[in-house]
């Protein structure tokens, strides 16, 4: 039997109260959390929602993309992802918080390669305590009576839900892409680290050293990923091809585009090879 369409599903409902501003609304390498968290579900699945509570529908934050909006009773993330599986019900649903700073594509490759249909879901095992981390996990059409039952029971954790439910846990290939922040502090914490000045060596191969002038160099930076880095590289070379066209290494292995850089990587970006 075929798989179910996978659909995802940003969770954007959140009150904040411990940020005290719009989490959705933060800032991070240019857009805010809820434009990252969306672009990178999309380029994964069919169609893309935010879940938002009823009186969010007008945020202008939240408004321009597709929206779930809750209908399910109870309180916290659990009510967005009911309302979600209740809404396409032939669908199963990747999940992710919006405050993930740190998340990736190959992150979201690695769990959408893996997702076992069969089961009520598949996560990832947290690499701090061992437990599902349910906010950045599949969702099986099948978990949708299951979650009403527990929820109708008086509990509306979702990371005890799939603590003992049927589902798949994976190893966490990058743990910091599935940190999340919560408060002032960790949010400081995190501009910190993308805004600091790296010190970063870049190779250029093919095309690209014809452009530059230049097989390699060191150079000073802040941007937080190979992506801001390559932008940041093309007002200052005559580059021809956009970054899509690209691949890019970090540390000799291939990376994502997003992921982020630490002082003294080594970057290399590389043009596609003509021929067969």
């Amino acid at each position: 039997m075929s798989a179910s369409p996978l659909y995802g599903l940003i969770l954007a409902g959140g009150s904040s109260s411990r940020m005290q501003r719009d989490k959705a609304a933060l800032q991070y390498q240019g857009r805010s959390q809820l434009e990252r968290a969306f672009e990178l579900a999309t380029r994964h699945v069919s169609q893309v929602f935010v879940s938002v509570r009823a009186n969010q529908r007008h945020d202008p934050v939240r408004s321009a993309k597709p929206m779930i909006v809750d209908s399910a009773a109870g309180e916290g993330p659990i009510v967005g992802i009911r309302s979600a599986l209740a809404a396409h019900r032939q669908a199963a649903w990747l999940v992710l918080a919006c405050d993930l700073p740190f998340l990736n594509r190959a992150t979201l490759q690695h769990l959408i390669a893996h997702r076992a249909s069969s089961r009520v879901a598949s996560a990832y095992r947290s690499s701090f305590d061992g437990l599902p981390e349910p906010l950045c996990t599949i969702y099986e059409p099948g978990s949708r009576a299951l979650l009403a039952s527990y929820v109708e029971a008086g509990r509306n954790c979702p990371r005890k839900f799939l603590a003992h439910s049927d589902t798949l846990l994976l190893p966490e290939p990058n743990p910091r892409a599935l940190d999340n922040i919560n408060t002032p502090t960790e949010y400081s914490a995190v501009m910190s680290q993308v805004n600091t000045p790296k010190q970063i060596r870049v190779q250029y191969y093919a095309l690209l050293r014809e452009q530059a002038g230049r097989r390699e160099e060191a150079l000073t930076t802040t941007a937080p990923t190979p992506r801001e880095l390559y932008a940041e590289l093309a007002g200052r070379y005559p580059f021809s091809l956009t970054a899509n066209l690209l691949r890019v290494a970090i540390n000799n292995e291939f990376g994502d585009w997003s992921a982020p850089l630490k002082d003294g990587d080594a970057v290399v970006f590389m043009p596609p090879v003509a021929g067969g």
